[in-house]
């Protein structure tokens, strides 16, 4: 199966570490000219094909400045977000700009940059969005972060009901959901705050019995932007190494 994206604009949003630039060098080794975007601009990779440019998800005219410089844009793919370095606790203890933080990063900017690149992609009558939700956005999550869980869902009701909105426009929706990958400083915190036998049985308990990598994620959304899926919406591909339970 040949996937090229020659000729093809691509914004990748939270593209300055981890899942995100495996996905940037991935649309850029096959053709793309990527918009890499993130609020960590210094840290996003520089290559051929690739345009870094700052921006904030929860700013409606941030991101609507990317998009104008972008031009046209065949994909989007909505990365960014975490738990913007919060910690569990118990419900009782969550302040609401603490809850409100963590969605406005996960799912208002998600919606934000589909607003955004929407009315061009109609115009067009093609267009591809995919966005990073989680396992957490299927289960519970492993973070305990109440916020997290909630906005990851939120983000998969969002993806099933734009899927069923810009269908009739030839764009499809769909969402790659990852299991955990300690890809940012947040999520190492996480990964060591685990007891010892925790972390040494992790891969026992994975199918493939092996941790995910952020190449793993950036195939799959590949596949999801291709052409190859043009017939494919509105789902949840979780890549997790096993099957999800």
């Amino acid at each position: 199966m040949l996937i090229r994206f020659d000729g093809k604009t691509v914004i990748v949003a939270g593209a300055a570490r981890g899942i995100g630039r495996a996905i940037v060098r991935a649309f850029a080794a096959d053709g793309a000219n990527v918009v890499a975007c993130d609020r960590l601009l210094g840290e996003i990779e520089k290559a051929e094909r690739v345009t870094a440019l700052s921006v904030d998800v929860t700013d409606p005219a941030s991101i609507e400045a990317v998009v104008a410089k972008a031009g046209p844009v065949d994909v989007l793919v909505y990365v960014a977000g975490g738990v913007l370095g919060q910690r569990p606790k118990p419900l009782e203890e969550v302040q609401p700009e603490e809850f409100a933080g963590i969605v406005d990063v996960n799912l208002k900017g998600c919606f934000l940059f589909a607003r955004a690149v929407a009315p061009a992609m109609k115009k067009a009558g093609h267009g591809r969005i995919v966005t990073i939700s989680s396992r957490a956005g299927l289960a519970t999550s492993l973070t305990g972060i109440q916020a997290y869980a909630s906005a990851k869902h939120g983000q998969v009701g969002l993806v099933k009901q734009l899927a069923q909105e810009l269908g009739p426009f030839g764009i499809t929706v769909n969402s790659v959901a990852p299991g955990f990958m300690a890809t940012s400083p947040d999520y190492q915190r996480q990964w060591d705050s685990y007891s010892e036998e925790f972390r040494r049985t992790l891969t026992d308990r994975i199918a493939m019995r092996r941790k995910g990598r952020p190449e793993d994620i950036a195939d799959a959304v590949v596949f999801l932007a291709s052409e190859h899926a043009s017939w494919i919406t509105g789902q949840i591909l979780p890549v997790t190494g096993s099957p999800l339970m």
